[in-house]
């Protein structure tokens, strides 16, 4: 459970498409892990965020979606209930989609710290990408789809759109390669198709919905 003592403020952001069959009770059992880590005891009391200005946890039936911008605070502990809200949703996806996380370190601050102690002094932030996904092809559709645009995105300063053709066929390949050694002793379904766990990677600011 967390409190105000708490070494982080955890940002958990994403939605996730959800089957059409999927009502409100599915979801909150599946989004058990976090509602009940914040100390609630139904999803509908967990699901305001540590922030008014967040949206929090939402579900709009009609789409059949899940919106998260949801800070809740606590400590690495709260990974583990993040593994376990996963595994859940993959039950309910209808397709792949990703979720941010950012560890704010609330015991860290930039403009406080003393000189004698900037050199020692270092922020426990970070940042985790989790997939979700009704299949692993899909949840690997999803990691193809945003390598392709960072890589571009980041390639586009120096070299038109057009002459990157060769560079996202290459990280296709490599997804092709993953996706063919997991079918090699088990039938996962459909590869990812061209022009897409968990990874880790810098902290990115907090989103608003």
């Amino acid at each position: 459970m967390s409190d105000y003592n708490a070494p982080f403020e955890i940002h958990v952001h994403g939605q996730v498409q959800l089957r059409a069959d999927v009502d409100f009770a599915q979801l909150q059992d599946a989004l058990k892990p976090l509602w009940q880590y914040a100390g609630a005891r139904s999803l509908a009391d967990g699901a305001t965020s540590a922030y008014e200005e967040e949206p929090g946890i939402q579900f709009d039936p009609k789409e059949h979606l899940l919106q998260m911008c949801w800070t809740v605070r606590g400590d690495d502990d709260f990974r583990q209930s993040l593994d376990e809200m996963c595994m859940s949703l993959n039950e309910l996806a209808d397709q792949g989609a990703a979720i941010e996380v950012t560890f704010y370190d609330t015991e860290f601050d930039e403009e406080e710290i003393d000189d004698e102690a900037d050199d020692e002094a270092e922020s426990r932030d970070d940042f985790v990408m989790l997939f979700v996904g009704p299949t692993p092809a899909a949840i690997m559709q999803v990691q193809r789809d945003m390598l392709v645009q960072d890589v571009v995105n980041v390639m586009e300063r120096h070299f038109d759109a057009a002459e990157l053709g060769g560079v996202v066929a290459e990280i296709d390949k490599l997804f092709t390669q993953r996706f063919d050694a997991l079918v090699s002793s088990l039938d996962l379904g459909r590869r990812p198709r061209g022009a897409g766990g968990r990874s880790g990677g810098n902290r990115r600011p907090r989103h608003l919905h």
